[in-house]
């Protein structure tokens, strides 16, 4: 097993090479200049070429690439302009707080979609696996943008019963359960989506593993109906949905961007979100290499526990 995890490590390193270079090609492909962005009404000839000099600007883009290359591989992501702070330490302040939603999320839509895939294969072709169905249908299909709105509208503005925006009070907040209560719809609202993939691929996988010639054999043994759907059948079942598990685990961290921007989250999503509109190149390069690195790690993590629970894939 560790071999395994070895080789699996090593096969990431190209990976992460070819996302530096993905994201260091798009950052230099925006049109506009990032020293006149910087400089505004002061930016004149001269103080843009004082700018791009400073920042590295003037030289050729393979050599920027690999100055830029080596600086993160010490742990420097350079600093950025419009903050005046290294970037680095803007990207660990934030990229908790993302996590914390990304988290609750990848947890509700595991939970949520399970539970759902497993009651409609049970129930196939009954009132219960048609209501999953509708609803998972439903989910994957509003956009997530619209459905915070409208989640937002009824219980923030009309019911009040939850906050609108942010991740604590601004007056007389920051314990345990104003952090709950501002995170319910965001993470909600993130995770609508990934339960629906989740609910179709344990649905598909449970009625494969049940039509299997093993299940028939515990049933016909006497074994409780409940202990052959948990124990087997959704054991074998669940190899299949590790991986998409994974991918939904980037795809609720990517999603993070635009759900922190509608619930003002101040998360590593709206930290992008300004730092493109400010042409903060250096911040944008450092915060999408993250999520990025992060959604391959997730999908390793991902590969290594679908292994445990399956040793044949070894």
């Amino acid at each position: 097993m560790a071999h395994y995890i070895l080789r699996r490590l090593l096969a990431v390193i190209p990976v992460l090479l070819g996302l530096t270079v993905i994201v260091f090609a798009i950052m230099a492909m925006i049109p506009g200049d990032p020293a006149t962005a910087i400089l505004g009404s002061y930016a004149t000839p001269e103080n843009v070429d004082r700018i791009n000099r400073a920042l590295g600007l003037d030289k050729p883009l393979v050599q920027q690439y690999f100055i830029w290359l080596g600086n993160i591989l010490q742990g420097d992501f350079g600093r950025s302009y419009t903050q005046n702070r290294p970037v680095i330490d803007i990207i660990t302040e934030r990229f908790g707080n993302t996590l914390i939603l990304a988290g609750t999320s990848l947890v509700l839509c595991s939970i949520l979609g399970l539970l759902a895939g497993i009651v409609s294969a049970v129930r196939q072709y009954g009132f219960t696996d048609k209501l999953v169905t509708l609803f998972v249908l439903i989910g994957i299909s509003v956009p997530s943008f619209w459905l915070g709105l409208l989640l937002i509208l009824v219980f923030a503005v009309k019911l009040q019963w939850l906050p609108a925006s942010g991740m604590y009070a601004i007056y007389g907040g920051g314990g345990p359960m104003d952090l709950i209560r501002h995170l319910i719809l965001p993470a909600f609202t993130l995770s609508v989506v990934a339960t629906g993939v989740v609910a179709r691929l344990t649905r598909t996988s449970m009625l494969e593993v049940l039509r299997q010639d093993y299940i028939r054999t515990a049933r016909a043994k006497g074994l409780k109906e409940r202990r052959v759907i948990m124990r087997h059948a959704f054991k074998a079942a669940l190899v299949s949905v590790i991986p998409v598990l994974g991918i939904q685990a980037g795809f609720v961290l990517g999603g993070a961007v635009y759900i922190e921007t509608v619930f003002q989250w101040p998360g590593i999503g709206s930290m992008l979100v300004t730092a493109i509109s400010t042409r903060d190149l250096l911040t944008v390069q450092g915060g999408v290499l993250v999520v990025a690195a992060a959604y391959v790690l997730f999908n390793l993590a991902a590969d290594v526990v679908q292994t445990m629970l399956d040793p044949r894939l070894r």
